[in-house]
């Protein structure tokens, strides 16, 4: 079973096409790298699988059942924009009124857990407003997370953390998945960070599907490429492109050679030119440049 399964999903806001036949498979325990550039169709898919916002078409079912369902619906907890918190209030309190909310039966346990869980349990007494971008992130986590749910749909909850924050981030999301049961959607546009812990990726593009794949299949799916430095960078530029199809200067000025058999062959083509090369080595691209090559190839460039 899967926790979440879109197919041919469509949302017209009048004459405008969000989401354009759209299909989406989350496994269980997933955490679902959500990927795609503003506007296109990310946040209204996760809309409507939170049952914020109605489809125009198309299917959307949740664990095998209609996303509709009562007791589905109450499988499924949401961070999307920010959390609604009363800035005056602490941390607990505001927990304490969602716990309300949701008519949890044991809510200071169930606080307890969930602040431990986001790594909070030392703010509880902090007022709302007081506390950094990072924390408020997790306070609408930990939100998200009362009730236990089975499904965690979180849009760009890294976006403008320091680097402290992305890491507290991660462990959390780590956490979620793999002691609490939870299968985790999250979109971000920072993605050397998505790259860090998710299991499974889509990417989309003008409310489409273009790619679903795993992070092993994206591991396959990297190039490899040789990266050096030379005494005359531009020589050995003009040099290699009159024998690699392609050949880049990147913005630690290094020069990448996508087609090449082996960092031994570019040597020796460039010594037999006359051109020494001083660093050389064997890298290969991660999922940012992974996404940018695929957005290349989809616009024919």
């Amino acid at each position: 079973m899967n926790a979440i399964e879109i197919r041919n999903l469509t949302k017209n806001f009048g004459v405008k096409q969000a989401v354009s036949g759209l299909n989406m498979t989350v496994p269980v325990g997933a955490i679902y790298g959500f990927i795609g550039e503003n506007g296109s169709g990310k946040s209204t898919t996760e809309k409507i699988i939170c049952g914020l916002i109605h489809p125009s078409g198309g299917t959307v079912k949740l664990f095998g059942k209609d996303y509709t369902d009562a007791d589905v619906r109450a499988k499924v907890g949401v961070l999307i924009e920010a959390p609604g918190c009363f800035p005056n209030y602490s941390v607990w309190n505001n927990l304490m009124l969602q716990a309300a909310n949701l008519n949890i039966s044991n809510p200071k346990q169930a606080i307890q857990k969930v602040l431990k869980t986001v790594r909070m349990e030392g703010a509880a007494s902090n007022k709302y407003k007081n506390c950094s971008l990072g924390m408020k992130q997790r306070i609408g986590i930990a939100m998200a997370l009362l009730g236990d749910p089975a499904l965690l749909v979180l849009d760009e909850p890294i976006n403008g953390l320091d680097a402290d924050g992305m890491r507290i981030m991660r462990e959390v999301l780590v956490d979620i998945t793999r002691n609490h049961g939870c299968s985790v959607v999250v979109s971000s546009h920072i993605l050397g960070e998505l790259e860090k812990v998710a299991t499974h990726y889509g990417i989309i593009r003008g409310g489409k599907m273009l790619k679903e794949m795993t992070a092993e299949e994206l591991e396959t799916s990297c190039r490899t490429y040789v990266a050096l430095k030379a005494k005359d960078m531009d020589v050995a530029k003009g040099l290699l492109g009159r024998k690699y199809a392609r050949v880049e200067r990147d913005e630690k000025d290094y020069l990448r050679v996508y087609d090449a058999n082996s960092p031994e062959e570019v040597v020796t083509y460039l010594y037999e030119n006359g051109v020494l090369v001083s660093e050389i080595s064997t890298e290969k691209i991660g999922l940012e440049e992974y996404y940018i090559d695929l957005m290349k190839e989809r616009e024919g460039r």
